[in-house]
């Protein structure tokens, strides 16, 4: 059964308070191969030498020092707002509410950046943005990839832009669409999936050399029988 909008944003306002909660320990999601906890894990080692592979790649580099500007403008407001209503309690409270949701918010979505990368595996990349994107792309559907320095971005059918900092520096074309779901759940099929990272060279290598090896070592195909 599909989440309704409501749970959808509630379910991202949490997945951003977890975020917040990582950041400070240092714990990224779903980043880098797990460490054993007991016997048990012996069965699934064979699933910890596929994360083993898996590598993290970052994109919040570049938008540091927009969103410490937005923090401290929230912070300067709050302040601001303060004297302003001194003799308004009521209003306020609200207004406090409000901005301290705002500036909570601005953290988090900091914070959700910092600790859900890219994740690269043997045979899927997870497009990820903050709290609301978490894309999986199979490695066999990219046909083409390449570094793509983009700063203006116009809805497009077919094409998903995560921009960062207003730009996007890898470009991904499939020979086969993945269904993208919006924040409310509203979905979208995409061809051409646009989005930042910070090393976008090195991730750029990476993806043709996990998919050309793929092309290696798939198997070849079965000879017909001697006529």
């Amino acid at each position: 059964m599909t989440a309704g909008p409501g749970r959808r944003l509630l379910a991202h306002e949490v997945r951003l308070l977890v975020s917040i909660v990582r950041w400070v320990a240092r714990r990224p999601h779903d980043a880098g191969p797990r460490p054993e906890r007991g016997p048990e894990r012996g069965q699934e080692r064979g699933q910890e030498r596929e994360r083993e592979r898996e590598r993290a790649f970052g994109y919040a580099r570049g938008q540091g020092a927009m969103m410490f500007g937005l923090g401290f403008v929230c912070v300067l407001e709050t302040a601001c707002m303060a004297v302003l209503l001194r003799d308004h309690p009521d209003v306020h409270r609200v207004v406090l509410a409000l901005d301290l949701y705002t500036l909570l918010f601005v953290v988090g979505t900091h914070a959700a950046s910092v600790t859900r990368p890219h994740i690269l595996g043997d045979t899927v990349l997870r497009v990820r943005r903050a709290a609301h994107v978490d894309l999986r792309v199979p490695l066999a559907a990219i046909v083409s990839v390449r570094r793509e320095l983009v700063t203006t971005h116009e809805r497009t059918e077919g094409r998903l832009d995560l921009a960062v900092a207003a730009q996007t520096t890898v470009t991904l074309e499939l020979d086969a669409p993945v269904r993208h779901f919006g924040l409310l759940g509203r979905p979208q099929d995409v061809r051409v999936i646009r989005f930042h990272a910070d090393e976008s060279d090195v991730l750029v290598r990476a993806i043709r050399d996990r998919t050309l090896t793929r092309e290696r070592t798939a198997p070849s195909p079965t000879p017909g029988r001697p006529g």
